[in-house]
């Protein structure tokens, strides 16, 4: 029980981009109390800008004293022009994610493991083509389309451009010297991390994720790749022998350095820490003895189109070799989920990663055909002349875009409103809501969130595996038989549009935001979904601030715990979710028991069960939620709301209504999982297990909390009164239904 110098340090942790320290704590003003600038550490403030006391919380009948605090990670993420420029980085974060949609390996099965090994073989090597063809490509446009065309003399294009930067030697200089900065830029950002300022060690355990330690080597060879890629179209190209002794030689070492560098990235061979500025060196010197060899005509360079083809074709030979042995390394690790409700599986049965890594491969070659088209048009030179796959590129974005519009159209316009018609108003809202109106505008809501949960990812993955397909026979129609159909047209030309705004676009948010940080919440909000991993297959991506994150909040509620009469309640709003839940299996691996009975922790609008437990069933089992849970005595609470499309229920699954009750399976506190129910409370609120339905909208002003009207879905959580309850019960001042614990959680025995 409680006793008199009880307190309860709450620590909200934010979700994505563009909550303010205001917003995170619902306070006027902030004031920061710890951290380093990138993680901050804050608490309400008062007129003197001084650390307030937070709002005393309401439990067992009298108010318990109640300190806020908030932290804010932003900063790793958003503002500044180098992390503006992450946007652009987004193919390689997608292919840096699907090392971590890989699905879970069964210990005792030596096939499984083998099969592990080359999918992560064949990712790093997916991961490297991509690296190559962003330089092929932006080699294609600085050497090829500026430098070699634009350039020459008497092209009339770009007149302003004096006569001294036509010779050939400037000329190649004017191509070259922006792409080595380019790769220089791409090597500093593999090696940037965030120092972390907590003690304790970073690996192991369940929910834990850890820094890759090839990650070094990965830097190396992608670096090597980039030079080795620009130095390739300099000489010609892969399918073209250059005469010259010299130019064969740099042409035969270059191709060597290619292959050594995939060979390498598929068995994981670290080139040494003493060994890599040698390694660096030698490809930076192969790219110069490449551009004083060059003497370009006044057309397009030779090794263009065999460079741009050739990666664009050993990265579709690359996914689709992943594709087709992540097939069993799936069906291996079925037996660990088949006995689980759809809901609860794996996207696609655990083969989700090779379509996002053709996603990868679509977006980086689609990005620079696009940028190519742009510059192209923005010339005005008509004659100018981009590579012949640019074609096939454009036509494949062009049927993307009109089948992806086709999916929308059917999906929002047709399914949301027929599964509305055919279901009408859920049992559910009539449990919570109290009028008809409030009823017909919540069900509206329900039955959107409900569809876009179960099926947006269904219509993502058809698209990218659409695409892909579409992709592959294209290729065989262009190169196999030689054909260009008619109907090329139309599609190139929506493509052609397409991609020219998407790079023309992009680039100008990015350059919006690095002159204006407050406005980059987009990029932002990309960058929040794709950092949160570490680098594992691709190193050009932005370090991970889970890496940092998680650890400091550890640290921070061990400081709060040390006094004897604190508890501490972690909670996190959207991605902020996912990082309470790992800081609290942190704490319950390290703490003692004693310790541990007063951490708590609270979820709101999180999108773990329906979205990251099911992209990522390796880093987050069930089995290791389930015992989260129990460690915790179901100390973890989960506010949430069927019209939120981006979060949803946490620790309960297969919900029915029944005699005015709601009923489902859920964690239970004892350990495994179980069938629980729960009733409606005064404020329409059903507590199910660890979940906290609320009603939305609210069922009207109590005079006590601030006030937010209409239906809100996924927004301001932290004004519903049920928040403070569930802060309560995290904290352990309140059993479920205060008391009726019986009846929560079912008086059978758990089962699995």
């Amino acid at each position: 029980m409680p006793g008199p110098d009880t307190r309860v340090v709450e620590i909200r942790v934010a979700g994505l981009v563009g909550t303010s320290g205001e917003t995170l704590l619902d306070a006027v003003s902030t004031v920061d109390v710890a951290g380093d600038g990138l993680g901050r550490v804050i608490r309400p403030a008062d007129r003197l800008r001084r650390p307030a006391p937070g709002p005393v919380l309401p439990a067992l009948g009298r108010s318990i004293p109640r300190t806020l605090e908030g932290y804010l990670w932003h900063g790793m993420t958003s503002g500044g022009a180098a992390k503006a420029t992450w946007a652009l980085l987004f193919p390689f974060s997608l292919a840096n994610v699907c090392f971590w949609m890989l699905p879970p390996v069964p210990p005792e099965s030596r096939l499984a493991r083998g099969l592990a090994a080359v999918c992560r073989g064949l990712l790093r090597v997916g991961a490297l083509l991509l690296t190559m063809l962003l330089m092929g490509q932006l080699a294609a446009i600085a050497l090829d389309l500026f430098a070699a065309q634009c350039l020459a003399p008497g092209s009339g294009c770009l007149p302003v451009v004096p006569d001294v930067l036509r010779t050939t030697a400037a000329r190649i200089a004017v191509g070259v010297l922006p792409l080595l900065a380019v790769i220089f830029v791409l090597h500093r950002i593999s090696s940037a991390t965030w120092a972390v300022h907590a003690d304790g060690d970073l690996t192991g355990g369940p929910l834990r994720m850890r820094a890759d330690p090839e990650t070094p080597a990965l830097r190396c060879l992608h670096t090597v790749a980039a030079l080795a890629s620009v130095a390739l179209l300099l000489l010609g190209g892969p399918f073209r022998v250059p005469g010259g002794s010299v130019d064969l030689v740099a042409w035969i070492v270059t191709l060597s350095v290619v292959l050594a560098t995939v060979v390498a990235a598929a068995i994981g061979v670290d080139t040494g820490r003493f060994a890599r500025p040698g390694v660096l060196a030698f490809a930076t010197l192969l790219v110069i003895v490449a551009a004083v060899r060059l003497r370009p005509g006044t057309g397009p360079l030779p090794g263009t189109n065999g460079v741009v083809e050739g990666l664009g074709a050993a990265l579709v030979a690359v996914t689709v070799l992943f594709a087709f042995f992540l097939v069993p390394a799936a069906l291996l690790a079925r037996p660990g989920w088949k006995h689980k409700p759809q809901r609860l599986r794996p996207w696609l049965g655990g083969w989700a990663a090779a379509p996002v890594l053709a996603l990868a491969g679509l977006l980086g070659g689609g990005f620079g055909a696009g940028l190519a088209e742009a510059l192209r048009r923005l010339s005005g030179a008509e004659h100018l002349k981009v590579p012949d796959t640019y074609l096939l590129v454009t036509v494949l974005w062009g049927a993307g875009l009109a089948l992806a519009a086709v999916l929308g159209v059917l999906g929002f316009a047709v399914a949301v409103p027929l599964r509305r018609l055919r279901r009408g108003i859920p049992e559910i809202v009539e449990l919570m809501e109290h009028d008809e109106r409030q009823e017909a505008q919540a069900a509206a809501a329900w039955a959107r969130s409900a569809w876009e949960r179960r099926h947006l990812h269904h219509l993502a993955l058809a698209v990218a595996c659409a695409m892909s397909a579409g992709g592959a026979g294209l290729l065989v129609l262009r190169f196999g038989f030689g054909l260009v159909p008619g109907w090329f047209g139309p599609l190139s030309a929506i493509g052609v549009v397409a991609l020219g705004a998407l790079a023309a676009g992009l680039l100008r948010v990015v350059y919006t935001a690095a002159r204006t940080p407050q406005r980059s919440r987009h990029l932002g909000a990309l960058a929040d979904l794709v950092c949160f991993w570490p680098r594992a297959a691709h190193p050009t991506v932005p370090p991970c601030y889970a890496l940092k994150v998680v650890p400091e909040l550890a640290a921070r509620a061990r400081e709060h715990l040390a006094d004897p009469g604190t508890r501490v309640v972690l909670s996190g709003y959207n991605l902020g979710s996912l990082l309470t839940i790992m800081a609290a299996a942190r704490l319950a691996a390290e703490l003692p028991a004693a310790d541990l009975e007063r951490v708590g922790v609270l979820t709101a609008g999180s999108p773990l069960q329906w979205g990251y437990q099911r992209a990522f069933p390796a880093l987050l089992p069930q089995e290791a939620l389930e015992r989260l849970f129990a460690d915790l005595d179901g100390r973890w609470r989960a506010l949430c709301r069927g019209t939120d499309i981006f979060g949803g229920g946490v620790t309960t699954w297969r919900h029915s209504v029944a005699d005015r009750r709601l009923h489902g399976v859920g964690f239970l506190p004892e350990g495994g999982c179980g069938p629980v129910s729960a009733t409606a409370d005064g404020n329409g609120v059903l507590i199910l297990g660890g979940d906290h339905w609320l009603p939305d909208p609210l069922r009207g002003p109590t005079g006590r909390h601030r006030w937010a009207p209409g239906v809100l879905k996924h927004q301001d959580y932290v004004v519903d009164a049920e928040w403070d309850h569930a802060v309560a019960m995290a904290a352990g001042l309140g059993k479920p239904s205060w008391g009726e614990q019986g009846s929560l959680f079912g008086d059978l025995p758990p089962k699995r």
